[in-house]
């Protein structure tokens, strides 16, 4: 036990030490069996650090999204997205060279800012602040992505027959726990026959329908617009295969 005092008290002097050494970022060890310090200024410096300027069609979009909406209050999010790309397109080239010069700068002032930023961090501060920016891109790309097609108004995906079955029961099931609902759901979807069960079979279907012929338009309306990259793998193949 004496041994094991002894050992916890150098410890606990090795994270008084290890507090002193981050003094300059008030950062302290979490605790006496932590070797690496994690200052406090971390996730702040993620968060604050220079955020990347919209690109030109990206402006030009979110500054005319809101003026589509009043002239066509009752046209879906697709078809504002259409038309917004069919008004960048026809936009004369003096007013595009306005978009791009605006977004030059922006970018120019970015990069120089995030120069000064990086040039304010101890090497330790920098490789730290690296790993847990590139943690927090990859779950911001991934967000901004599914808002993206959101906004763009990406069809939703078909629901499977057993989501289908989920979805109706859910908000019927008299279990107060979401686990139980699900639970006591599963058993119900387990205990139909036949007959039942291919009741949500076709719903399905009909729902995989409903996605493909949204999809196909909304593709068409993506390739328009020049975003390409939205379109399916599958879809590109198939366009590229010469007609016999």
């Amino acid at each position: 036990m004496a041994l094991f005092r002894g050992m916890w008290g150098a410890l606990r002097a090795l994270g008084r030490s290890g507090a002193e050494m981050c003094a300059g970022c008030g950062g302290r060890l979490p605790s006496p069996l932590s070797l690496v310090c994690i200052p406090k200024c971390f996730s702040s410096n993620v968060s604050n650090h220079p955020k990347k300027p919209m690109s030109s069609y990206l402006r030009f979009s979110t500054e005319q999204l809101p003026r589509f909406k009043a002239k066509h209050p009752d046209a879906k999010l697709s078809e504002l997205v259409r038309k917004i790309g069919a008004a960048w397109r026809e936009l004369p080239d003096a007013e595009k060279k306005v978009y791009e010069a605006d977004f030059k700068a922006e970018w120019k002032a970015y990069k120089e800012a995030m120069s000064k930023f990086k040039d304010q961090l101890t090497p330790t501060q920098l490789v730290s602040f690296e790993k847990e920016g590139r943690q927090k891109r990859l779950k911001k790309k991934a967000s901004i992505k599914k808002r993206e097609l959101t906004l763009l108004g990406k069809p939703k995906r078909p629901r499977s027959a057993y989501n289908i079955y989920v979805s109706e029961c859910f908000q019927e099931s008299k279990e107060e726990s979401s686990q139980g609902k699900l639970k006591t759901i599963n058993q119900a979807w387990k205990n139909l026959s036949s007959d039942e069960r291919q009741v949500y079979i076709q719903l399905a279907k009909d729902d995989r329908i409903r996605y493909d012929n949204e999809m196909k338009s909304w593709e068409e309306q993506m390739a328009e617009v020049g975003r390409s990259d939205l379109i399916r793998r599958s879809v590109k193949r198939s366009e590229d295969i010469p007609e016999d």
